[in-house]
């Protein structure tokens, strides 16, 4: 496979699409459904997993609360909300432009943590899979992964957009100045007082996704320089 100039790699959740949101609404939904107590236990699953895991596991956690409540006659609903949702209205405002914005400086793609039923449906119905022209990398720990990144994207330079100060420490820790590291401030990731102390600034710092929209090629390489 022949070297880009510059691949781009997106992070997905609160980065390109407002994933808050959409907790927000399944919050809603849970104590709509099954009430304020085996909502709580829903989310206490989840947290549970995704500490097991190292990923956020929507469909794990609830074959596991299935598990408690077999008989529960509202579970089919929960499960129907989630895969039907409607991800293209939780993408943040410019997120499409801005992956279009990128193209022409080399390949777009999504490089993800999830598991692998939930999070590429929300890519694919988000509109996500089809603007990166298929290019989907999903991990378990994508900082861990970046030699296969590298092997399926060779590229002279790397610029990595996501919401994680740890995610972007951890990556610059790895390639360097052969990458830019962008943090968009969206989500409350974004916001951790801890991450925000402990973790040192990302290259470029956006206050929302769509501000890439006025940054060029020669900027992203020049703040990589510059870190």
């Amino acid at each position: 496979m022949s070297s880009s100039a510059m691949v781009v790699l997106f992070d997905v959740d609160n980065t390109l699409l407002d994933n808050d949101r959409v907790t927000a609404d399944l919050r809603q939904h849970l104590e709509k459904e099954v009430g304020p107590e085996r909502g709580q236990l829903y989310w206490d699953i989840l947290e549970q997993l995704r500490h097991e895991l190292g990923y956020v596991d929507y469909l794990g956690a609830l074959q596991r609360y299935r598990l408690e409540h077999p008989r529960d006659p509202h579970l089919l609903t929960v499960s129907r909300f989630l895969v039907n949702y409607p991800f293209a209205e939780r993408l943040f405002p410019q997120a499409l432009e801005v992956v279009r914005h990128v193209r022409p400086w080399g390949k777009a793609v999504i490089l993800s943590d999830g598991d692998v039923v939930f999070q590429p449906r929300k890519i694919d119905c988000s509109g996500l899979l089809g603007a990166v022209d298929g290019n989907v990398l999903i991990y378990i720990h994508k900082e861990q992964e970046l030699d296969d990144v590298e092997r399926r994207y060779p590229a002279d330079h790397y610029v990595l957009v996501d919401d994680k100060l740890r995610i972007l420490t951890a990556v610059k820790a790895r390639w360097g100045s052969r990458v830019t590291t962008v943090f968009p401030r969206q989500g409350h990731y974004a916001r951790e007082p801890e991450a925000l102390r402990t973790f040192p600034a990302a290259d470029l710092s956006i206050a929302r996704i769509g501000d890439l929209l006025t940054v060029d090629p020669h900027r992203l390489l020049a703040a990589s320089r510059t870190s």
